[in-house]
């Protein structure tokens, strides 16, 4: 007789992950240091704060890289794990979670026990179902300003919101996100992770017969469904056969299928089917028929291999995009510099002396302000204007016109003459200097 086994709390795990997810996700925005955050996106100020590095919009070459970052740690995480995303991780998880179980179930008492998620809600009820979506719009709005503090930080959202008359698209966007929130749990429902979610339509290709997937163990519970998917019986019929057809594992699926019947598109990885059929089969000193393992391992006894081509090709795909995202990061300018001629070439003042007209366009990236020069790396070529370091705050963009003058008649017979123009902080010069190329244009032939 097989050990005994006890109920695998999956459930509970998930509940842990689901609190720990919310809390990273409502305290993250507020991680900040020397006002940098740790992740933010801001259409705002044009910036993208990253690990406590901020970036200009013009540096988002950093961008792409990150995208490719995240969708390969999901490929890579999907290829070990089936769509352990959906059911441990997506905010449609948790949010139904949160309304169904926590509000309507435990709190409210609308649905009879968590372990039946077939029965439609109670009929009547209407001051607890209204007393429900309540509750759920209120969560709504929070999580809709959350959402909201990955692209404008928090201390800046609570100044703009207590302003509504001037800050329309912010309110718009606010109650728009959350609106969907309350269609979502109330009345969506896992109609999205089946119908609308795209995820679900790219996981399968990325499994293989050593994915871990929520598996029935048709070898010792018994066939329920032929290969064409249609069901023969809830019992089986054989002798050895220990599926006892109580099907418990599918009254408790928030996706509404039977995991008996195979590999299922609707299927989330949240494993409370397992947590169903343990303490059933616990009854008879068996382990549960349904578990979170690979094909193979079921249909051919072997042991699950992690370490496949498929796997070491996302860990290598995945270690160069952090190499870029670390090189790209670690390359950060402290300064942008943009150098624009005028449309007048040249002037020739008195003394021979030619004069070329700039325009600098400057912008601090850096933190904290600083004070900035600039100088030529010709010697006949001198700055002109302007005469003095200037300031320029975090953040700010500042546009200077410069002269360069020729110190006297250049003996050059040359129409242009390259240069470089190397631009620093006279506070801090070793880290913030960056160098630019352009022109200075010289008469062939002074008057």
């Amino acid at each position: 007789m097989e050990k005994n086994s006890q109920p695998s709390n999956f459930k509970q795990k998930r509940y842990l992950i689901f609190l720990i997810i919310t809390f990273i996700s409502l305290l993250l925005p507020f991680a900040k240091l020397d006002g940098k955050h740790f992740f933010l996106l801001s259409f705002d100020k044009k910036q993208l704060h990253f690990f406590f590095t901020v970036f200009d919009m013009q540096e988002l070459y950093l961008m792409p890289f990150l995208l490719i970052f995240m969708f390969l740690g999901i490929f890579f995480m999907t290829t070990l794990g089936g769509r352990v995303w959906c059911g441990w991780s997506c905010p449609q998880t948790i949010f139904r979670t949160i309304y169904r179980d926590l509000i309507q179930t435990y709190l409210l008492k609308i649905r009879k026990n968590s372990k039946n998620k077939q029965l439609p809600e109670t009929e009547g009820q209407f001051l607890k179902k209204t007393v429900a979506i309540l509750i759920w719009s209120t969560l709504s709005l929070v999580a809709s300003a959350n959402f909201m503090w990955y692209f404008i930080p928090p201390e800046d959202f609570f100044a703009y919101i207590l302003k509504p008359q001037e800050h329309i698209v912010l309110v718009v966007f606010l109650l728009s996100i959350a609106l969907f929130l309350i269609y979502d749990a109330v009345l969506l429902k896992e109609d999205f992770c089946i119908y609308v979610c795209p995820y679900a339509r790219v996981q399968s290709v990325l499994f293989d017969n050593d994915t871990l997937q929520t598996i029935y163990d048709t070898q010792r519970g018994g066939k329920i469904y032929d290969e064409h998917g249609v069901k023969l019986w809830s019992k089986p019929q054989g002798n050895n056969d220990e599926c006892t057809g109580c099907e418990a594992c599918v009254r408790v699926c928030p996706t509404h299928i039977d995991i008996r019947k195979g590999m299922q598109l609707e299927c989330i990885n949240c494993l409370e089917c397992a947590d169903a059929c343990a303490p059933i089969m616990a009854k008879f000193n068996k382990p549960s028929l349904i578990s979170w393992t690979s094909t193979n391992a079921v249909e051919k006894g072997q042991k699950t291999e992690f370490v496949r081509f498929r796997t070491i090709a996302y860990a290598i795909a995945l270690v160069c995009a952090l190499a870029m995202l670390v090189v790209l990061g670690s390359n950060k300018e402290h300064m942008l510099l943009n150098i624009n001629r005028t449309t007048q070439l040249y002037k020739i003042n008195k003394d021979e002396s030619v004069d070329n007209i700039y325009t600098f366009l400057f912008q601090n990236t850096d933190a904290k302000k600083h004070t900035y020069f600039f100088e030529v790396d010709n010697k006949d070529i001198a700055l002109k204007q302007p005469s003095a370091p200037f300031s320029i705050k975090s953040g700010e963009k500042v546009k200077k016109i410069v002269v360069l003058s020729s110190k006297r008649a250049l003996e050059s017979q040359e129409k242009e003459i390259a240069l470089k123009i190397t631009a620093f902080a006279t506070d801090d010069k070793e880290k913030i200097k960056i160098q630019r190329e352009t022109t200075f244009i010289y008469p062939k032939k002074l008057p």
